[in-house]
């Protein structure tokens, strides 16, 4: 009997060490497949990756075309309702400011949005965005020092946007200089693992 449960013990102990942690993505078009089938995405070929390696962890990709850090917001709660989540990544910003939103509103969106992970007890972390220079140097300076600002105040990882190593080669573009092709998104998929082994793994 007393070597059952030693033995039952191991088992538990071994499952715990290898639990798979969830991973809520809650971003935009960037992360939604946008102008592809969401089996070309780089959420898609990663987990594909991450199985295949058998790591402790995957992506719920949450992400929707044309979302806001307002629409973020308003479906939180209902996504960490749904199940258990581990992590939070936060992948908005940039339809904000390619509306010209006042970095207050897309600041104070944010901390609310991680504030409700965090009352969960769920780690967060935020993607810093950038966005095409439209708009000026002024608000590009004002709608980046959002993201730091919001990690800083909140105490949380600020990770560097996948995009930029991207965004930089034509080739890996789609016609509107917006959003990457699928020529990118294995690229993508592989800067992101990078991310993910620092965030995730001891």
């Amino acid at each position: 009997m007393i070597l059952l449960l030693i033995i039952l013990s191991s088992v538990v102990t071994f499952r715990a060490a290898w639990a798979t942690n969830s991973i809520l993505l809650l971003g935009d078009s960037i992360s939604a497949s946008y102008g592809m089938q969401k089996n070309e995405g780089w959420v898609h070929l990663l987990n594909k990756q991450l199985k295949q390696q058998g790591a402790p962890y995957f992506i719920n990709n949450a992400s929707i075309s044309g979302e806001t850090t307002a629409g973020g917001l308003s479906r939180i709660e209902g996504l960490l309702a749904t199940e258990k989540i581990d992590h939070l990544i936060i992948e908005l910003g940039g339809n904000d400011g390619l509306r010209g939103f006042s970095p207050k509103l897309i600041k104070n969106n944010l901390l609310q949005t991680i504030s409700i992970a965090q009352e969960k007890k769920i780690k967060v972390s935020l993607i810093k965005i950038k966005i095409t220079p439209n708009y000026g140097p002024r608000y590009n300076r004002m709608f980046e020092q959002v993201f730091i600002d919001v990690a800083k105040e909140t105490n949380i990882r600020l990770i560097p946007f996948f995009m930029e190593e991207i965004i930089i080669k034509p080739e890996l573009m789609q016609i509107d200089g917006i959003h990457p092709n699928i020529k990118a998104q294995p690229l993508i998929a592989k800067i992101v693992a990078k991310q993910l082994e620092q965030l995730i793994l001891p």
